[in-house]
Protein backbone atom coordinates (compact mmCIF):
# COMPACT_ATOMS: atom_id res chain seq x y z
CA UNK A 1 0.00 0.00 0.00
CA UNK A 2 1.86 3.47 -1.21
CA UNK A 3 0.94 6.64 1.34
CA UNK A 4 1.81 10.31 1.24
CA UNK A 5 1.93 13.10 3.76
CA UNK A 6 -0.51 15.29 2.98
CA UNK A 7 -0.13 18.48 5.69
CA UNK A 8 2.06 16.49 7.86
CA UNK A 9 -0.64 13.55 7.84
CA UNK A 10 0.31 9.96 6.84
CA UNK A 11 -2.64 8.64 4.66
CA UNK A 12 -3.23 6.28 2.00
CA UNK A 13 -2.05 8.32 -1.08
CA UNK A 14 -5.63 7.03 -2.69
CA UNK A 15 -7.45 9.37 0.03
CA UNK A 16 -5.28 12.29 -0.53
CA UNK A 17 -7.39 15.56 -1.72
CA UNK A 18 -6.32 18.99 -3.10
CA UNK A 19 -9.15 21.66 -2.64
CA UNK A 20 -10.10 23.16 -6.20
CA UNK A 21 -8.77 26.13 -5.25
CA UNK A 22 -5.64 25.08 -4.15
CA UNK A 23 -2.98 27.88 -5.46
CA UNK A 24 -0.66 25.38 -6.81
CA UNK A 25 -3.87 23.93 -9.10
CA UNK A 26 -5.29 26.84 -10.31
CA UNK A 27 -1.75 28.82 -10.85
CA UNK A 28 1.24 26.40 -10.39
CA UNK A 29 2.15 28.77 -7.56
CA UNK A 30 4.10 25.90 -5.61
CA UNK A 31 7.31 24.85 -5.60
CA UNK A 32 8.83 21.59 -5.23
CA UNK A 33 12.06 18.84 -4.89
CA UNK A 34 12.89 15.79 -5.78
CA UNK A 35 15.41 13.25 -4.11
CA UNK A 36 17.33 10.24 -4.55
CA UNK A 37 16.98 7.38 -2.27
CA UNK A 38 19.82 4.50 -2.08
CA UNK A 39 19.88 1.90 0.21
CA UNK A 40 16.61 3.45 1.90
CA UNK A 41 18.56 6.41 2.46
CA UNK A 42 18.20 9.93 0.97
CA UNK A 43 20.95 11.81 -1.02
CA UNK A 44 22.09 15.08 -0.91
CA UNK A 45 19.36 15.58 1.55
CA UNK A 46 19.77 18.89 3.33
CA UNK A 47 21.54 20.27 -0.24
CA UNK A 48 17.63 19.67 -1.72
CA UNK A 49 16.31 21.47 1.19
CA UNK A 50 17.95 24.42 1.59
CA UNK A 51 17.26 24.80 -2.37
CA UNK A 52 12.88 24.30 -1.47
CA UNK A 53 13.68 26.85 1.05
CA UNK A 54 15.28 29.43 -1.08
CA UNK A 55 12.48 29.05 -3.39
CA UNK A 56 10.05 29.45 -1.22
CA UNK A 57 11.60 32.89 -0.04
CA UNK A 58 11.79 34.00 -3.98
CA UNK A 59 8.41 33.56 -4.61
CA UNK A 60 7.57 35.15 -0.98
CA UNK A 61 6.14 32.08 0.38
CA UNK A 62 6.28 30.25 3.58
CA UNK A 63 6.99 26.75 4.20
CA UNK A 64 4.63 25.64 7.18
CA UNK A 65 7.49 23.41 8.29
CA UNK A 66 11.20 23.36 9.55
CA UNK A 67 13.57 21.46 7.68
CA UNK A 68 14.36 19.36 10.64
CA UNK A 69 9.95 18.54 10.57
CA UNK A 70 10.54 17.73 6.82
CA UNK A 71 13.07 15.27 6.96
CA UNK A 72 11.11 13.38 9.92
CA UNK A 73 8.38 13.00 7.77
CA UNK A 74 10.66 11.85 4.87
CA UNK A 75 12.32 8.94 6.91
CA UNK A 76 9.12 8.31 8.48
CA UNK A 77 7.59 7.88 4.92
CA UNK A 78 10.21 5.64 3.56
CA UNK A 79 10.12 3.70 6.73
CA UNK A 80 6.43 3.10 6.23
CA UNK A 81 6.90 2.02 2.52
CA UNK A 82 9.75 0.24 3.12
CA UNK A 83 11.55 1.37 0.03
CA UNK A 84 15.16 1.06 -0.99
CA UNK A 85 15.35 3.06 -4.14
CA UNK A 86 13.13 5.87 -4.94
CA UNK A 87 12.79 9.21 -5.60
CA UNK A 88 11.33 11.42 -2.98
CA UNK A 89 8.56 14.40 -4.44
CA UNK A 90 8.24 17.28 -2.10
CA UNK A 91 5.47 19.89 -3.08
CA UNK A 92 4.50 22.82 -2.06
CA UNK A 93 1.91 25.74 -2.69
CA UNK A 94 0.69 28.32 -1.25
CA UNK A 95 -2.29 27.15 -0.13
CA UNK A 96 -6.19 27.20 -0.54
CA UNK A 97 -7.72 31.10 -1.35
CA UNK A 98 -10.40 32.34 -3.46
CA UNK A 99 -8.98 33.06 -6.84
CA UNK A 100 -7.14 36.27 -7.36
CA UNK A 101 -3.71 36.77 -9.11
CA UNK A 102 -2.49 38.91 -5.97
CA UNK A 103 -0.64 36.83 -3.48
CA UNK A 104 -2.73 36.20 -0.53
CA UNK A 105 -1.67 36.98 3.26
CA UNK A 106 -1.78 34.38 5.69
CA UNK A 107 -3.06 31.59 4.74
CA UNK A 108 -1.50 28.01 5.34
CA UNK A 109 0.57 26.11 2.52
CA UNK A 110 -0.41 22.85 1.49
CA UNK A 111 2.29 20.39 1.67
CA UNK A 112 2.52 16.96 -0.15
CA UNK A 113 5.31 14.22 -0.11
CA UNK A 114 5.04 11.02 -1.55
CA UNK A 115 7.07 8.70 -3.76
CA UNK A 116 8.31 7.83 -7.21
CA UNK A 117 9.20 4.74 -8.90
CA UNK A 118 12.90 4.42 -10.18
CA UNK A 119 13.45 5.02 -13.86
CA UNK A 120 13.20 1.90 -15.72
CA UNK A 121 15.40 3.24 -18.99
CA UNK A 122 18.49 4.91 -16.72
CA UNK A 123 20.97 2.59 -16.47
CA UNK A 124 20.83 1.69 -19.91
CA UNK A 125 20.50 5.21 -20.97
CA UNK A 126 23.66 5.98 -18.34
CA UNK A 127 25.38 3.32 -20.44
CA UNK A 128 25.07 3.97 -24.02
CA UNK A 129 23.97 7.71 -23.96
CA UNK A 130 20.90 9.32 -24.67
CA UNK A 131 20.12 11.75 -28.36
CA UNK A 132 19.28 15.28 -27.42
CA UNK A 133 17.70 17.63 -30.06
CA UNK A 134 18.34 21.16 -30.16
CA UNK A 135 15.26 23.81 -29.03
CA UNK A 136 14.83 27.46 -27.77
CA UNK A 137 14.57 28.31 -24.45
CA UNK A 138 10.63 29.83 -23.97
CA UNK A 139 10.90 29.57 -20.40
CA UNK A 140 10.33 32.71 -18.38
CA UNK A 141 13.22 34.65 -16.66
CA UNK A 142 13.75 33.23 -12.81
CA UNK A 143 14.39 29.51 -14.25
CA UNK A 144 16.55 29.22 -10.95
CA UNK A 145 13.47 28.72 -9.05
CA UNK A 146 11.98 25.11 -9.01
CA UNK A 147 8.27 26.24 -9.49
CA UNK A 148 5.82 23.70 -10.19
CA UNK A 149 4.68 26.19 -13.56
CA UNK A 150 6.68 23.74 -15.79
CA UNK A 151 4.52 24.25 -18.89
CA UNK A 152 7.63 25.75 -20.72
CA UNK A 153 9.86 22.48 -20.09
CA UNK A 154 6.69 20.19 -21.07
CA UNK A 155 6.34 22.09 -24.48
CA UNK A 156 10.06 21.93 -25.26
CA UNK A 157 10.40 18.22 -23.48
CA UNK A 158 7.55 16.89 -26.33
CA UNK A 159 9.48 18.72 -29.04
CA UNK A 160 12.43 16.43 -28.28
CA UNK A 161 10.04 13.35 -28.15
CA UNK A 162 9.10 14.28 -31.62
CA UNK A 163 12.21 14.08 -32.51
CA UNK A 164 12.78 10.43 -31.26
CA UNK A 165 15.25 12.46 -28.53
CA UNK A 166 15.17 11.71 -24.96
CA UNK A 167 16.28 15.05 -23.80
CA UNK A 168 15.77 19.00 -25.19
CA UNK A 169 19.01 20.92 -25.01
CA UNK A 170 17.80 24.48 -24.54
CA UNK A 171 19.05 28.01 -26.05
CA UNK A 172 19.13 31.55 -25.47
CA UNK A 173 19.94 33.39 -28.92
CA UNK A 174 22.27 30.29 -29.66
CA UNK A 175 23.93 30.21 -26.19
CA UNK A 176 23.05 27.11 -24.47
CA UNK A 177 21.53 27.73 -20.81
CA UNK A 178 20.20 23.72 -19.72
CA UNK A 179 18.18 20.89 -20.64
CA UNK A 180 14.23 20.64 -20.14
CA UNK A 181 14.72 19.00 -16.58
CA UNK A 182 18.79 18.75 -16.44
CA UNK A 183 22.04 20.88 -16.45
CA UNK A 184 24.25 20.22 -19.84
CA UNK A 185 27.66 20.24 -19.72
CA UNK A 186 30.65 19.95 -22.81
CA UNK A 187 34.47 18.79 -22.46
CA UNK A 188 36.80 20.40 -25.18
CA UNK A 189 40.52 20.06 -24.80
CA UNK A 190 40.39 18.25 -21.10
CA UNK A 191 38.26 21.37 -19.95
CA UNK A 192 35.14 20.53 -18.37
CA UNK A 193 32.29 23.19 -19.14
CA UNK A 194 28.42 24.18 -17.92
CA UNK A 195 26.30 27.35 -17.70
CA UNK A 196 26.77 29.54 -14.52
CA UNK A 197 24.08 29.70 -11.72
CA UNK A 198 22.56 32.26 -12.57
CA UNK A 199 18.56 33.30 -13.57
CA UNK A 200 18.39 31.13 -16.85
CA UNK A 201 18.79 27.73 -15.29
CA UNK A 202 18.30 26.16 -12.41
CA UNK A 203 21.19 25.11 -9.87
CA UNK A 204 21.10 21.55 -9.73
CA UNK A 205 22.23 19.76 -6.59
CA UNK A 206 23.77 16.76 -9.18
CA UNK A 207 25.37 20.06 -11.09
CA UNK A 208 26.54 20.82 -7.63
CA UNK A 209 28.12 17.08 -7.01
CA UNK A 210 29.82 17.33 -10.14
CA UNK A 211 31.57 20.42 -9.44
CA UNK A 212 33.04 19.29 -5.85
CA UNK A 213 33.98 16.49 -7.06
CA UNK A 214 35.87 17.98 -9.78
CA UNK A 215 37.68 20.50 -7.89
CA UNK A 216 38.35 17.61 -5.43
CA UNK A 217 40.02 16.01 -8.26
CA UNK A 218 41.17 18.49 -9.74
CA UNK A 219 39.39 17.99 -13.01
CA UNK A 220 39.76 21.61 -14.82
CA UNK A 221 36.18 23.43 -14.91
CA UNK A 222 34.51 26.65 -15.84
CA UNK A 223 31.21 27.93 -15.09
CA UNK A 224 30.66 29.40 -18.41
CA UNK A 225 28.25 29.33 -21.31
CA UNK A 226 28.95 28.03 -24.77
CA UNK A 227 27.04 28.13 -27.75
CA UNK A 228 25.13 25.86 -29.61
CA UNK A 229 28.32 25.60 -32.40
CA UNK A 230 30.28 24.88 -29.50
CA UNK A 231 28.03 21.86 -28.17
CA UNK A 232 28.37 20.30 -31.36
CA UNK A 233 32.05 20.84 -31.87
CA UNK A 234 32.67 19.29 -28.11
CA UNK A 235 34.36 16.30 -27.36
CA UNK A 236 32.10 15.09 -25.22
CA UNK A 237 28.37 16.31 -23.67
CA UNK A 238 26.44 14.78 -20.80
CA UNK A 239 23.73 15.82 -18.74
CA UNK A 240 23.01 15.37 -14.61
CA UNK A 241 20.48 15.68 -12.77
CA UNK A 242 19.07 13.59 -9.79
CA UNK A 243 16.93 11.20 -11.76
CA UNK A 244 19.72 10.88 -14.64
CA UNK A 245 22.88 11.74 -12.34
CA UNK A 246 25.35 11.66 -15.21
CA UNK A 247 23.96 10.49 -18.51
CA UNK A 248 26.46 10.69 -21.64
CA UNK A 249 25.06 12.83 -24.50
CA UNK A 250 26.00 10.74 -27.67
CA UNK A 251 24.05 12.27 -30.53
CA UNK A 252 22.67 16.03 -30.60
CA UNK A 253 20.31 16.69 -33.77
CA UNK A 254 21.90 13.99 -35.46
CA UNK A 255 25.41 15.17 -34.84
CA UNK A 256 27.24 12.32 -33.34
CA UNK A 257 29.60 13.36 -30.16
CA UNK A 258 32.90 11.28 -29.77
CA UNK A 259 31.31 8.92 -32.66
CA UNK A 260 28.39 8.55 -31.01
CA UNK A 261 30.38 7.07 -27.87
CA UNK A 262 30.17 8.05 -24.08
CA UNK A 263 33.42 9.69 -23.62
CA UNK A 264 36.36 9.16 -20.88
CA UNK A 265 35.89 11.96 -18.54
CA UNK A 266 32.24 11.42 -18.76
CA UNK A 267 32.51 7.99 -17.44
CA UNK A 268 34.79 8.93 -14.97
CA UNK A 269 32.90 11.91 -13.39
CA UNK A 270 29.90 8.47 -13.45
CA UNK A 271 32.03 6.51 -11.84
CA UNK A 272 33.00 9.77 -9.37
CA UNK A 273 29.33 10.28 -8.68
CA UNK A 274 28.49 6.64 -8.01
CA UNK A 275 31.10 6.41 -5.21
CA UNK A 276 29.73 9.99 -3.75
CA UNK A 277 26.63 8.31 -3.04
CA UNK A 278 28.36 5.22 -1.79
CA UNK A 279 29.74 7.00 0.75
CA UNK A 280 26.85 9.12 1.66
CA UNK A 281 24.01 6.23 1.39
CA UNK A 282 26.25 2.91 2.06
CA UNK A 283 29.87 2.82 3.78
CA UNK A 284 29.82 3.03 7.56
CA UNK A 285 26.19 3.67 7.69
CA UNK A 286 23.49 2.09 9.81
CA UNK A 287 20.11 1.71 8.64
CA UNK A 288 17.86 4.71 10.08
CA UNK A 289 15.15 4.05 13.24
CA UNK A 290 12.33 5.36 13.93
CA UNK A 291 10.85 4.82 17.24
Amino acid sequence: MAYMFLNGKLIERTKGKIDVEDRGFQFGDGIYEVIAVYGGRPFALSDHLDRLFESAKKIYMEIPYSKKELEDGIHRLLHVDKREHCYIYIQVSRGISPRNHIIPQRISGTVIIYLLDPIREKENWKRRGIKAAITEDIRWLRCDIKTTSLLGNVLVKQKAVEKQASEAILHREQRVTEGSSSNVWIVKDGLLRTHPADQFILNGITRKQILAISKQQRIPYVEQSFTVDELLGADEVFITSTTMEVTPVVEVDEVKINEGKPGLLTKKLQWLLEREIQSQCFDDASPFSLK
